[in-house]
């Protein structure tokens, strides 16, 4: 999969929406605040600090944080606060705990938190990727989803490559019950694979694609339908607090999908910098197996992803019943800041 031209999702710009007084009252208020343009005007920013993730899932975050397009646009008045993820159950830990105001995750885990109580809105798209696969060692006879019956296999609860793998095992007729699920953190995951003390590991990408490179690990099956959309979530609070510092997110997020796709060495570069890995693995992330040219605009394509996985969380125990899901997925979406996102907004 090759990155394609960007979707704009423009609808108007943030100079006027945000000359409109007062502040978001709930989820069903249209964010407004009053704020700095990019070019610096002399109005306060609602917060002095902003606390926001970056993961190596995400490449858009890592072309923000590197290019300090967030810090010039903020100024001396904002304090940009970059926490890395390690995958979509921290940045989920993390926004709960209020140690990150916007926090990078897959769409499953997004619904997941927000079903077990976790007061986060989705208020844009950054990536449709390809990053999670079953892998086996090299040499290994499992080679199919039906061999995993009776085997142990590696996975990080609560993140993509897990309902992956709830996903695979139910279109292969293995029940869950006849798999050992290891809950391991991705890396830990790859190590577990790579050492035998499992049959399979659900992994993620990069470090996935790392491991076929380094290590002769294949990928026994891959369906980019099982993979849900990369999220950008953020806290309720912050979200009635700091609209204006929300745009500006969403705006560089719009930002750093045009560059990405207009310099897509550059984009290669910073993630095998970030992760630690050869640039040749980096590229086959970037330019094999991640799409960033989607609609910013989280809706109708990311429902209808969330619509399949639901029922797989309370199968499976994560969630308590179906009601719980609907109504979550109800209340997830928080579209306006993708629909008011201006690249042309953000200073650099």
């Amino acid at each position: 999969m090759s990155i394609r031209t960007a979707v704009s999702a423009t609808a108007l710009a943030l100079v006027t929406a945000l000359a409109m007084t007062g502040c978001a009252a709930g989820e069903d208020a249209e964010p407004e605040a009053a704020a700095p343009s990019a070019a610096g005007d002399e109005a306060a920013w609602s917060a002095d600090t902003l606390d926001i993730d970056f993961a190596t899932y995400n490449p858009l975050s890592l072309v923000i944080k590197d290019q300090g397009w967030l810090e010039e646009t903020l100024g001396d008045d904002v304090t940009v606060n970059w926490v890395q993820s390690a995958g979509s159950n921290k940045a989920n830990e993390a926004l709960r705990a209020g140690a990150v105001d916007v926090g990078s995750t897959a769409g499953s885990a997004a619904l997941l938190a927000r079903s077990n109580g976790s007061p986060i809105r989705t208020i844009g798209i950054y990536s449709q990727p390809e990053w999670a696969a079953i892998v086996v060692p090299e040499g290994s006879d499992v080679t199919s989803v039906a061999d995993l019956a009776g085997k142990s296999v590696a996975a990080t609860k609560g993140t993509d490559p897990y309902f992956f793998l709830l996903q695979s095992l139910e279109e292969a007729g293995v029940p869950l019950d006849e798999v050992e699920v290891q809950n391991l953190q991705h890396a830990d995951g790859r190590t577990a694979l790579e050492q035998g003390s499992v049959a399979a590991w659900s992994g993620l990408d990069p470090i996935m694609a790392a491991s076929e490179a380094e290590s002769g690990t294949t990928l026994i099956y891959r369906n980019i339908d099982f993979n849900t959309y990369g999220f950008l979530n953020a806290t309720q609070d912050f979200l009635d607090a700091s609209p204006d510092l929300a745009q500006v997110v969403v705006d560089a997020y719009e930002k750093a999908r045009a560059w990405a796709q207009e310099n897509p060495d550059e984009v290669v570069a910073i993630l095998a910098e970030v992760a630690g890995i050869d640039p040749a693995v980096a590229e086959k992330v970037i330019v094999e197996r991640t799409n960033l040219g989607v609609d910013p605009v989280p809706g109708d394509a990311q429902r209808e992803v969330l619509e399949v996985v639901g029922p797989i969380f309370v199968e499976s125990g994560d969630v308590a019943d179906q009601a719980t899901i609907d109504t979550a997925l109800e209340e997830l979406f928080e579209p306006t800041f993708a629909e008011k996102a201006d690249a042309a907004n953000v200073a650099g």
